[in-house]
């Protein structure tokens, strides 16, 4: 990799019109970028990531779900990509993109060893437990804040109680010290603000991760750390801190924000404010349908294609970056004919597709987390309100999460 300046865009036929995915107008309002590139390109647009890097767009729901289901024709080895010498050190996306030994970069018998050693970890999780867990760590997160009568959701509830939650379950103490820096550096490695260094920051998710894996050889417990280094597939301690890391951002980030998206809709939506309440709209829905509507992972990078091949009328070359474009797939009006996403299904991508997918029962965990900290948040306070209006509601600026800036809300003070 060097530090080469991309060749422009005009050197390229194929992407000719292309949007770049950074700096967006559409940032905060993405559901148009999707519009606007489907009208004109069809289900797979060319896009620009950053440094004007050149990749390919999923937008359709039945071509992501191809990309996703052949393996043999779009890998996950990012390696393959043909600009790498156009890629510096310091880009941007490098943690999403640079090879790494974990189980997001594997294929095949590899990828499905990896892969089982994550599922058969997690299955193990009770999830009554997980749901108790959960409940209590809102509790404590709540109670610091409950008597003020105000509070920013997204900092003092959203972001913590997952990753409290995740560390928890990996065997990590949720009280440590260190997780509120492991929880700023998760941040900064998958959705980094103008100033933040990605790169420094995923080193220092490795390293604690790393000093996690140790303890657990010398003392296991009942956890999902414990329970990856002593599957018969033997991992590495390399291996399991590439995939713990993996397991641990996708607990995270996304959860985090799937919870305050879902706030948000309960606070600002009249269909749930009003019914809520009263039982005719559930949590439940509410949490699925921002999984159509905002999913918290917008766009995912990505498949690398293994040869020349075509993708929704796109001859697409080898080594092309194809992003995975999650959320305009789960609004495609080939699904939707008429405009209104059916919330009440499950059959968005919002956990992708094929044997890259989030591994079974990922979803059904983050489900437990994110369910349960809404709800005991309306629990503990009822008359919880926004306490600004909601066009005042300013999202991440960021093409890859779908997440406010913040969720301030106000509500009558709990004398403790």
């Amino acid at each position: 990799m060097t530090e080469t300046t991309p060749p422009a865009v005009s050197a390229c036929p194929a992407h000719a019109g292309a949007v770049p995915l950074s700096g967006l107008q559409y940032q905060q309002t993405p559901s148009q970028l999707y519009r606007a590139l489907r009208s004109e390109h069809g289900p797979v647009a060319p896009v620009l990531l950053d440094g004007d890097v050149p990749a390919w767009l999923v937008l359709g729901y039945a071509e992501l779900g191809y990309v996703t289901s052949h393996d043999e024709l779009f890998a996950r080895d990012s390696r393959r990509w043909n600009q790498w010498e156009h890629i510096p050190a310091d880009w941007p996306l490098m943690p999403f993109v640079g090879y790494q030994p974990s189980v997001l970069f594997t294929e095949g018998d590899e990828h499905r060893r990896r892969a089982g050693v994550i599922t058969h970890a997690l299955e193990q999780v009770d999830q009554f437990e997980l749901a108790r867990d959960c409940a209590q760590i809102a509790d404590r997160l709540i109670t610091a804040f409950a008597g003020s009568g105000q509070a920013e959701l997204m900092s003092a509830y959203a972001h913590a109680l997952p990753m409290r939650a995740a560390v928890q379950m990996c065997g990590m103490p949720e009280l440590a010290d260190e997780t509120q820096d492991l929880v700023d550096d998760l941040r900064i490695s998958l959705d980094a603000n103008e100033g933040d260094d990605p790169v420094a920051a995923y080193v220092r998710v490795g390293e604690r991760i790393a000093r996690l894996v140790r303890e657990k050889r010398e003392r296991p417990g009942a956890d999902v750390t414990s329970r990856m280094i002593l599957d018969p597939a033997g991992l590495t301690d390399e291996e399991i801190v590439q995939d713990l890391i993996s397991v641990i951002a996708a607990a995270q980030q996304p959860t985090a924000n799937w919870i305050c998206n879902t706030l948000r809709l309960l606070l600002t939506d009249e269909r749930f404010a009003i019914n809520v309440s009263g039982g005719r709209l559930s949590v439940g829905e509410a949490l699925n349908e921002v999984l159509w509507l905002d999913t918290p992972t917008q766009n995912f990078i990505g498949r690398w294609a293994v040869r020349d091949t075509q993708l929704g009328g796109r001859q697409i070359r080898a080594g092309d970056c194809v992003v995975l474009g999650l959320a305009a797939a789960n609004s495609d009006p080939q699904i939707w004919p008429e405009g209104h996403v059916g919330a009440e299904n499950a059959a968005h991508l919002s956990f992708s597709n094929g044997e890259h997918r989030c591994p079974y029962p990922a979803p059904l965990l983050a489900d437990v987390i994110a369910r349960t900290a809404v709800e005991t948040l309306l629990d503990k306070l009822p008359d919880l309100v926004l306490a600004v209006e909601p066009a005042d509601l300013s999202w991440r600026p960021s093409i890859w999460m779908r997440g406010l800036t913040a969720l301030p809300v106000s509500f009558t003070p709990v004398v403790q």
